[in-house]
Parts: structure tokens; sequence; C-alpha cells
């Protein structure tokens, strides 16, 4: 068993690695010098998030749209299922941490909540209360989740991933590529 566990983390690792190379590449190639704002970091939560804020949408237009829900319950199916399909891709892909599960998922569920009930159910249910369709709702409490997310995952959830910073592509002041590959606080976000 402990072997396959050992390939299991080199997979997990290399797939982790190979997120990072194609952010970096992304972000080493963004126009109007986005790059030196945009961390490849954040440019893959930014790609993970529009992932799972699909699935997210699909799911809640099948539950409410489909079989014909209260929009409260098919809000709270929807947004559970995305957030753990978030959180094992932004563990696993992005932030690449090697902190214990189980404090991760804890903290995670601790921000999941203020962010579901600060941003989703609040600015979702006013919104759709005032008028709006539902999904253009979902999509406007969107905006205020990524902001808050990011933060809290970048700082508190996978704090650990903070102190071995993927690698970043750092551009001198001439904009030419440096060879050091170091996330730093000078390239983006983070």
């Amino acid at each position: 068993m402990a072997v396959e566990e050992r390939q299991g983390a080199r997979n997990s690792a290399a797939r982790g690695a190979r997120f990072t190379a194609v952010m970096t590449a992304i972000v080493g190639r963004l126009p109007f010098g986005l790059a030196r704002l945009i961390s490849p970091r954040l440019a893959g939560f930014l790609v993970i998030s529009a992932v799972t804020f699909t699935v997210d949408l699909a799911l809640l237009t099948l539950v409410h749209g489909g079989l014909g829900w209260p929009l409260l319950a098919s809000i709270t199916v929807a947004y559970t299922a995305a957030s753990a399909l978030g959180f094992l891709a932004n563990r696993v892909l992005n932030f690449r941490s090697h902190g214990a599960v189980g404090p991760q998922a804890v903290w995670y569920a601790i921000v999941v909540a203020v962010n579901y009930f600060g941003c989703i159910l609040g600015v979702t249910e006013a919104l759709a209360a005032l008028g709006t369709d539902y999904r253009l709702a979902r999509i406007a409490a969107a905006v205020c989740e990524a902001a808050y997310m990011y933060t809290a995952l970048r700082w508190v959830v996978f704090r650990d991933a903070s102190q071995h910073p993927a690698p970043a592509q750092n551009r001198d002041r001439s904009g030419r590529r440096r060879s050091s590959q170091v996330e730093g606080r000078g390239h983006g976000a983070g």
C-alpha cells in the first residue's frame, strides 16, 4: 500500500507541476502588462473557479430549472458540489498544498460557510427578489465570491503553500524574462 501511496503522490505532484507550468505560460503571454499584476497562482484559481462555477451553474439549472426544487435548496446542492470540486482542484493543482487535509478541510468549510451566507445566498436571493433572473443573480454573486475565496484560500486554507510558492514568470524592467522563476510580491497578487 505504501508504494501505491507514493506513486499517487508523485502523480499528483506531476499534475500540479504541469498545471503550474501551463498557468505560468498563460500569465507570461498576457497583454497590457497584466503579467506584472497576475501571478500563475491567481490565474490557476481563476481557471479552476471558471470550471467549478460552470459546474455550479449547470447543477443549479438542472436542480431548480429542471427538477423544480426551491431556489435555496438548489443553490445549496449546486454550491456544495462545486465547492468540493474547487477544494480538491485548488489543493492538488493550484496551491499544491502538502498540509494536513483535515485542518484544511475545516478551514475551508468555515470559509465556504461565510462565503455562502455572505455572498451566495445574500446577493443571489436579493437580486432574484428584485426580479433579476436567478442565473444572472448567481453570476453577480460570483464576483463577490471570487475576491473573497482567493484571499481566504491563499492566506488561510492553504497557507502552508505560501511558504513554498509555485514558480512564476518574472520579467525585468525592460520586459525580458528573468532566469529565476520565483513568485514574489513584486510579480503579482500571489
